[in-house]
């Protein structure tokens, strides 16, 4: 294990290194926290891995995008409760007239995925994708139910960014986050940036991981997660793809490390290197408030969603309330907690079983937070 932790918190330092110990020798990962503004942990572990190495973020990617939308909201650019339709008319069909930025971004409207799917081509186009949803119906009537728009969602929302602005959430993103705060994350990696990239692994299959729930490729879980397509690759293997890392999906293809993934949530509500936090408060708290909870219709378990952010003070409760960020499904998790001035960022090269947020993130978040309590 390398990296450094500030003083008080080696506790954070000591249980990264029990799990890596528990994983096994070729467990690679990163975590990354920040208190206030200023880097307190750092660390990183396993071969070929390093502190500056970037991994698949999967949909931690969303978090990135959906910063941009508040963004644009506190800018008064967009509305959350304006009708998708009024910023992208050709939605207004197929009963989506009256569908609101609000809903797409808390998984309310019905539109998880396409009746014949997408070609892994058109998976990595954002633009592709909201035109094929735009034309679509959806699968339940909006607002009255929600489920998880996996690999669709920043498609969507960056479809109205693009038709208010004339620019892609993308372009946003490296023009207001990742450059002037010089953020580790990207939502199209450039081809010099390659080197940097490690390849994600598969999850190391055993009998009591294989069991999966019995959902058909036509299923809502399955048209959500692309199986309904012919040629649908495995999703861990997705961020493998070089046209996937090149085009960045807003949904599922940024490429980040763990420093990059804290970075961008302290930059978020929090000063760092004396540059303002890109949220006002007001705009923070809007985003992380609850607006779906319950029965989720895609993952089939309970879930928590803000705007277009999770609610992640409901996974982990010794966070603040009002914490928002985005898991991944690569064991990615990522947050603000403004509450208590922290930002965090975790990822790791072997996919999970299941998939989602590692289960080691619990520990490391417990042991940062008890490290906090004792360090005031």
């Amino acid at each position: 294990m390398e990296g450094t932790v500030a003083a008080g918190f080696e506790p954070v330092r000591d249980e990264f290194a029990a799990i890596a110990l528990g994983e096994g020798g070729d467990f690679a990962a990163q975590v990354v926290a920040y208190r206030h503004g200023e880097r307190i942990v750092d660390l990183w572990t396993g071969p070929e891995i390093t502190g500056d190495s970037l991994l698949g973020a999967f949909s931690a990617s969303k978090g990135a995008a959906h910063l941009v939308v508040a963004l644009l909201v506190q800018d008064g650019v967009l509305d959350l409760d304006q009708r998708v339709s009024h910023y992208w008319p050709e939605f207004a069909v197929e009963g989506k007239r009256d569908i609101t930025l609000r809903e797409v971004l808390a998984h309310r409207a019905g539109l998880v995925g396409a009746d014949t799917g997408f070609a892994l081509d058109e998976l990595a186009d954002d633009r592709i994708v909201a035109d094929r949803l735009g034309g679509q119906r959806p699968y339940w009537r909006p607002g009255t139910a929600f489920g998880y728009h996996a690999l669709v969602v920043a498609a969507l929302s960056g479809e109205v960014v693009r038709r208010a602005t004339g620019r892609t959430s993308q372009q946003h993103f490296a023009e207001r986050v990742r450059d002037p705060y010089t953020v580790d994350f990207y939502l199209g990696l450039p081809a010099d940036r390659e080197s940097r990239y490690l390849s994600a692994q598969p999850m190391l299959m055993t009998p009591e991981r294989a069991v999966a729930p019995d959902t058909g490729p036509n299923s809502i879980p399955g048209i959500a997660f692309n199986r309904n397509h012919p040629r649908n690759p495995e999703l861990w293997r997705l961020p493998n793809f070089r046209v996937i890392r090149a085009g960045g999906p807003a949904s599922l293809g940024g490429v980040a490390s763990a420093r990059g993934m804290a970075r961008m949530y302290a930059a978020a509500t929090s000063s760092v290197d004396g540059m303002p936090p890109l949220l006002k408060p007001d705009t923070a708290a809007a985003f992380a408030q609850i607006q779906s909870l319950g029965y989720d219709l895609v993952t089939r378990e309970h879930k928590t969603f803000g705007v277009g952010f999770h609610a992640t003070s409901e996974v982990y409760p010794v966070l603040g309330q009002g914490a928002f960020g985005h898991s991944g499904a690569g064991g990615q998790q990522a947050f603000a907690d403004p509450r208590n001035g922290v930002a965090y960022g975790y990822s790791r090269r072997r996919f999970p079983c299941p998939s989602g947020p590692a289960p080691e993130n619990d520990r490391l978040i417990r042991a940062l937070y008890a490290s906090l309590v004792r360090s005031r």
